[in-house]
């Protein structure tokens, strides 16, 4: 299998965290970069939460220094949301099982099995450089303890589907998905990313539960807009959301 061209990789045994290595490692790049780390000590989601990281679980960031402003480079979640549900469906061999929860989650049999977490340093007008983190439970789940707050049930790739596949040879399938998916995104615009999306999104069209750090709002998930914002209709009017968990019926 090859590594795509302009791409460098570094493997590390234990960091605090792939994210904290990607920060020191930033300004001293020319090219993206993947961190691929064995063990992290301090591994961290969506609003400082704690990740479930064990050894043999899948941890890595990619580092970058994207062209644009924050607003242009917030939309690579999305690139790397569909290369990395790209990966999971060859790794296993189909798609039928998979969906994209908004905005950052990979879902199989309908329980998390990925997240990704993007952080950047800039401003509105030029990002400095762009961290994206990617967890997977490749072979194992936190249990319920082990959860800071569940959102929804946690899976791993060994118990769902009974294959076994190295981190290092998962980064190799990543790295060439991602930079696919990386071309289509300069070729073609966010428009086809966002379509390639949505054909994957988990309930589309349904009724969802999506909560900020102030409201708690029930409706309909519309669509996402060309922003990566959530559109969410409601009984009287569309709301858009660009940040918030989502959950699903029977979820809290």
């Amino acid at each position: 299998m090859n590594w795509p061209p302009g791409y460098g990789c570094r493997l590390l045994d234990e960091v605090s965290s792939t994210l904290d290595e990607a920060r020191r490692l930033a300004p001293r790049i020319s090219q993206p970069e993947w961190i691929l780390a064995r063990r992290q000590t301090s591994a961290r989601g969506r609003y400082g939460r704690s990740w479930f990281a064990p050894e043999g679980n899948f941890s890595a960031t990619l580092v970058m220094h994207p062209r644009g402003a924050m607003r242009i480079a917030a939309l690579q979640s999305f690139v790397a949301a569909v290369a990395l549900f790209d990966t999971v469906a060859e790794v296993i061999g189909s798609s039928d099982d998979l969906s994209l929860k908004w905005p950052n989650d990979i879902l199989l049999n309908d329980g998390k099995l990925a997240g990704i977490l993007l952080e950047s340093m800039g401003d509105s007008h030029k990002v400095t450089y762009l961290a994206i983190g990617i967890g997977v439970n490749l072979v194992d789940r936190p249990s319920s303890g082990q959860l800071v707050e569940a959102v929804t049930p946690p899976v791993s790739l060994l118990n769902e589907t009974g294959i076994l596949i190295e981190p290092i040879r998962f980064l190799n399938y990543l790295a060439i998905a991602f930079d696919q998916r990386e071309r289509d995104m300069h070729e073609y615009g966010f428009s086809f990313i966002r379509d390639i999306w949505l054909s994957r999104a988990a309930r589309l069209g349904e009724e969802i539960r999506v909560r900020t750090a102030t409201t708690d709002k029930v409706g309909i998930f519309e669509t996402v807009d060309s922003g990566g914002n959530l559109v969410l209709k409601t009984f009287d009017k569309r709301i858009v959301i660009p940040a918030a968990d989502v959950f699903f019926e029977g979820e809290q």
